[in-house]
């Protein structure tokens, strides 16, 4: 596995679920065209941008251009990379027939060829074993001894943090946790929560 610190923006679910067995980092999707109406989640991808940068990794063909030209106007130069796969003719497996354009997604692409043109991108890689110290990350237990699972009022005091944040209400809270790692320290975070409790 290879640590990417940006966040990775992909078109889909399928394609997250491939970058997943590849890369340790946060990975969000667009939904493909659905990110045109998603304000919520626009302004999570710009605050990830300006926090750790992202990395725009769409499909090759008309539709992930679109989509990747929309988050180029949306998030400063300096914030975003692109990693820019090769057009291979094919279908991916889980569908009956090739795409318009007769090439594979990023879900169907083979790793070693996004392995490449992720660090063809630029974007800041290293080999991850996932050894981060003990009470460096914000855990799952910090989300409950915060009170923003297990308990009655969990889901209100979730909402009122992703409010405060300006992230997406419709966040699930393991996406929540993961975003939390991008966004702040464990110690920034308990400062966050000393605000929110008061």
């Amino acid at each position: 596995m290879i640590k990417v610190r940006e966040a990775v923006i992909v078109e889909g679910k399928y394609d997250k679920i491939k970058l997943s067995n590849l890369i340790d980092g946060l990975i969000i999707t667009t939904d493909g065209f659905g990110i045109f109406k998603d304000k919520e989640k626009q302004a999570l991808i710009r605050k990830l941008a300006e926090k750790r940068g992202i990395l725009v990794l769409t499909d090759s063909d008309g539709a992930g251009f679109v989509i990747r030209n929309f988050l180029k106007g949306a998030v400063p130069a300096g914030q975003i990379r692109h990693a820019y796969i090769p057009d291979i003719p094919g279908k991916e497996k889980r569908k009956n027939k090739p795409s318009r354009e007769g090439t594979l997604g990023v879900e169907g692409i083979p790793e070693d060829v996004l392995r490449e043109a992720i660090i063809r991108s630029g974007a800041v890689c290293e080999q991850s074993d996932k050894t981060v110290a003990a009470g460096q990350e914000i855990s799952k237990a910090d989300l409950y001894d915060y009170g923003l699972t297990g308990g009655d009022h969990a889901a209100a005091l979730r909402d009122k943090l992703k409010q405060e944040l300006g992230l997406p209400q419709k966040m699930s809270t393991n996406a929540l946790l993961a975003v939390l790692n991008c966004l702040m320290t464990r110690e920034e975070f308990v400062e966050q929560m000393g605000v929110i409790s008061c």
